[in-house]
């Protein structure tokens, strides 16, 4: 078992609880890694026997034009497609990050994290 991760993928897109969120669009950062057994690619140097991460960039930009009103609802969406694509992997974390949240101050990144 190995991991394979992508980092930092960056995304303007229209998500938000709020109408004026979803009409002005915002800046959001997504983290992906996902717990597979890569021993067989690895010896045979097969991309065909592995999870390949411009596939998963792929699905996670298709994700993030869809509007969603939570973070929450794009990890679970994003955990969801990438089974759909890869079914045998054995675990997928995402980290949804949204960038200037209007929480009514000062704050960097609303985050979650999500697993499954």
């Amino acid at each position: 078992m190995g991991t394979i991760s992508l980092e930092g993928l960056e995304f303007f897109a229209y998500h938000g609880y709020y109408p004026e969120e979803q009409r002005i669009g915002n800046k959001y950062a997504l983290d992906i890694i996902i717990t597979t057994d890569f021993f067989k690619a690895a010896q045979e140097d097969k991309l065909s026997e592995t999870v390949n991460y411009e596939t998963i960039y792929q699905i996670v930009s298709k994700v993030m034009q869809e509007p969603a009103k939570l973070l929450e609802h794009i990890g679970f969406t994003v955990i969801e497609k990438i089974r759909e694509h890869y079914p045998v992997v054995a675990n997928i974390q995402v980290r949804v990050s949204k960038f200037n949240p209007p929480v009514g101050g000062v704050c960097t990144r609303a985050m979650i994290t999500m697993e499954g």
